[in-house]
């Protein structure tokens, strides 16, 4: 079974996608993750992003997958470097390229293959896992995504500035050629503003539950 949580950044997908995993033994994925350790090794690598031939090759060249839970880059855990500053920067206009998204998308179907998963990211329920069983557009304000990005203690930005950084991530996911965020269809609105993290928790669990995965 495949759940697919879309969302802005900072709506709380990778803390709901995590606690649901728990809770059922799914395979929780974080494929906003594999776009992050490809940002990083361009960093790396020096690659200028906006040379696009360039970043594409890059996507081309390194190898991004799961081990033990955990994100790897050519073989090599990378998971504690994914969210420093640097990374937030750029991973937007990264991930916002079409060919760099068909090369992540193919990673990331092979990583969930054969298993029971908890999937979020920007396009889960539109383009990578559109026949998902269960399908979540988990929404919240911009104030409340930069409070929560900034109590996470991984960036030196004030708050303004992550809600500046907040409001220009949203335009380019918005508006990207291929993958853009926007709510599928068949997709279960939540918003996370007001909710406790277990509140929304339950309201995932719930629509799991209807599809006879798990015991209410």
């Amino acid at each position: 079974m495949i759940v697919a949580i879309d969302g802005p950044a900072g709506a709380g997908k990778s803390t709901i996608a995590s606690k649901v995993a728990e809770k059922t033994g799914f395979f929780y994925l974080n494929t906003g993750n594999f776009y992050r350790a490809l940002s990083y090794i361009i960093i790396q690598e020096k690659i200028d992003i906006s040379d696009k031939d360039a970043v594409i090759k890059a996507a081309e060249k390194h190898k991004i997958g799961i081990i033990n839970k955990k994100v790897h880059l050519d073989g090599k855990d990378v998971e504690n470097f994914l969210r420093s500053d640097a990374v937030d920067a750029i991973v937007a206009q990264v991930s916002a390229i079409t060919e760099v998204r068909h090369i992540i998308n193919e990673q990331i179907q092979k990583a969930a293959k054969n298993n029971d998963i908890i999937a979020e990211g920007r396009d889960m329920t539109t383009v990578v896992f559109p026949n998902a069983e269960v399908k979540i557009y988990l929404d919240a304000s911009i104030e409340k995504r930069a409070k929560r990005r900034l109590d996470q203690g991984t960036s030196v930005k004030s708050l303004e500035e992550i809600e500046e950084n907040i409001k220009t991530r949203d335009y380019i996911d918005t508006n990207k050629e291929y993958g853009n965020l926007k709510i599928s269809e068949d997709a279960i609105y939540l918003n996370s503003s007001d909710l406790t993290i277990d509140e929304v928790c339950e309201k995932v669990l719930s629509e799991i539950c209807k599809k006879g995965q798990l015991k209410s």
